[in-house]
């Protein structure tokens, strides 16, 4: 669950009477690809069938709701970039290897104390 637009605006969405609107919001399955891939895998499959409803020419609109038959063709660039960046992530690792490899990130975990593995 997370925060996207809803029927009635933007909105923090949580699995209880008050803030369940019924919205789904692909950012939230599909950035879960790398501790989730099965489930992420299939959810974006289900939603790419679902065609032009939930899906145009720049990936997955931001939210939608079946339920009230709500499909707005609305993008939001904070819940697109980390799609894009934890499919990266699982296929490859890129962008969390670039983050660690940097020397500010490095100097800044070795003073909070952390240290590497060797291989």
């Amino acid at each position: 669950l997370t925060a996207s637009y809803s029927v009635n605006g933007y909105a923090a969405h949580a699995p209880n009477e008050r803030d369940d609107q019924g919205v789904i919001s692909p950012t939230a399955a599909l950035s879960s690809i790398v501790y989730t891939p099965e489930q992420s895998l299939q959810v974006m499959r289900h939603l790419y069938e679902m065609g032009d409803k939930v899906f145009g020419p720049y990936g997955f609109y931001d939210a939608f709701s079946q339920t009230d038959n709500w499909y707005p063709r609305r993008y939001l660039a904070i819940d697109q970039g980390p799609i894009a960046v934890m499919i990266e992530n699982y296929r490859s690792g890129l962008l969390w290897k670039l983050f660690m490899s940097h020397p500010d990130v490095q100097k800044g975990l070795e003073k909070l104390g952390f240290s590497t593995i060797p291989k």
